[in-house]
């Protein structure tokens, strides 16, 4: 090979990482966001009917998802706040650390309610971790670079989605439910071995502690708009939480169709994020946010009109596609955010927001088991319709041009 070849190499890897806004922190963040993902999309989608299979009635799967919700809010200030105090390199390696635990547990499970103590740990990662995933973006990255570095982060943690699930999805028609949900399991305990690797890798300067740090300083710097904004998302995330939980009972247990098939659906949610995700991202870090972040939201609430309408596989594809069009304009919606968030309160900024958000939307879940009783639709319903209120609140009280 010439000599020129290499330096040609070098500058086309160049471009692609100035293009996909990595460099050494964001890469770090984006590969241990993939490992993870891989892992938990083997079983995640299937804990409803793991839960079902060790006799957990409806009403606890609901409850399963409502402590979800919980825990994502109340672990997120405190993950935003490790994340300030002790760098984010050390403050990741813990959660996917105790995230590693809460696998084991999850596996090992006799009972149900064993599974929520699992999940206790499980959400280290998906949600005390997400504050300083965050803050490396807008550590890393300039104003004009951040919707592309956020889509890049949701490409790499959906590419697994493409065939875990269906992999899990044939690990429980193998094995069966509780065999294949552990033995996806235990591959997420050795993928969070090589993601501590991964993250020792990244090199972030621990910005020093600022005065004003209690949460009470922190709520009170987050400016009206992104106030408005949470105001917003927790009509959306409750339109969300209120049907996620069940979406495989209905696949499964309601329209008819396989693990596997159900695999698929995520598969296809997932490969219509990696189709439209940077597009939208690049063109929101030129044109502006609020479209995108309009475009989301409508995605958000017209999601569960069209599972419901569903009745067999071929009606519940182009659900599932209008499933991944919620996330056209999530970067958009993370960089608005991170603009609105004074710098030196980064991580506890979004995880003051995400605290709140979580919190909010925690009875949904439960609250779509009642429905669910009443019959398998109506919570879908009611979703939707929750999620365009959300939608016109964004639309008519939050601007853009008051980002920082």
């Amino acid at each position: 090979m010439s000599s020129a070849a290499s330096p040609r190499r070098r500058r086309g890897v160049a471009w692609v990482a100035e293009a996909l806004a990595l460099e050494r922190n964001t890469a770090s963040v984006v590969a241990a966001m993939f490992l993870m993902a891989l892992g938990e999309n083997l079983w995640r989608r299937f804990i409803p009917k793991y839960l079902e299979a060790l006799g957990a009635p409806v009403l606890a799967i609901g409850a399963y998802g409502s402590t979800e919700d919980f825990l994502d809010g109340l672990y997120q200030y405190p993950g935003g706040w490790v994340g300030d105090r002790h760098g984010r390199r050390r403050a990741l390696m813990l959660f996917v650390s105790l995230a590693a635990v809460g696998y084991l547990i999850v596996a090992a499970a006799p009972a149900w309610p064993v599974v929520l103590v699992g999940l206790v740990f499980v959400m280290c990662w998906t949600s005390m971790a997400s504050p300083t995933l965050f803050a490396v973006v807008g550590d890393a990255l300039p104003r004009e670079r951040r919707a592309v570095g956020f889509s890049v982060q949701a490409i790499l943690r959906r590419v697994p989605i493409l065939i875990a699930p269906t992999l899990g999805g044939l690990l429980i028609v193998t094995l069966g439910v509780r065999a294949g949900v552990r033995g996806g399991l235990s591959v997420s305990v050795v993928l969070a071995a090589v993601t501590l690797l991964v993250v020792r890798r990244m090199r972030l300067e621990r910005r020093v502690e600022p005065a004003a740090s209690g949460i009470a300083d922190v709520w009170h710097s987050l400016p009206t708009p992104l106030r408005r904004l949470l105001l917003s998302d927790v009509f959306i995330r409750t339109c969300d939480g209120m049907v996620d939980v069940f979406l495989v009972l209905y696949a499964v247990n309601v329209v008819g169709i396989g693990a596997p098939a159900f695999g698929l659906l995520i598969g296809v949610q997932a490969a219509t994020v990696l189709a439209c995700s940077l597009p939208a991202a690049r063109l929101a870090d030129r044109l502006g946010r609020k479209p995108f972040v309009v475009a989301t939201f409508v995605a958000f609430s017209c999601f569960p009109l069209t599972v419901a309408a569903a009745h067999s596989f071929a009606a519940l594809v182009p659900a599932f596609v209008v499933g991944g069009l919620r996330e056209i304009g999530e970067p958009a919606r993370k960089a608005l955010i991170l603009e609105f968030v004074q710098p030196e309160l980064r991580a506890r900024g979004v995880g003051l927001y995400y605290l709140i958000r979580s919190l909010a939307i925690a009875p949904a879940a439960t609250l779509g088991g009642v429905l669910w009783k009443v019959a398998p639709t109506v919570p879908f319903l009611l979703a939707g319709a929750i999620g365009l209120i959300g939608t016109v609140l964004f639309m008519l009280t939050v601007e853009e041009r008051h980002a920082g």
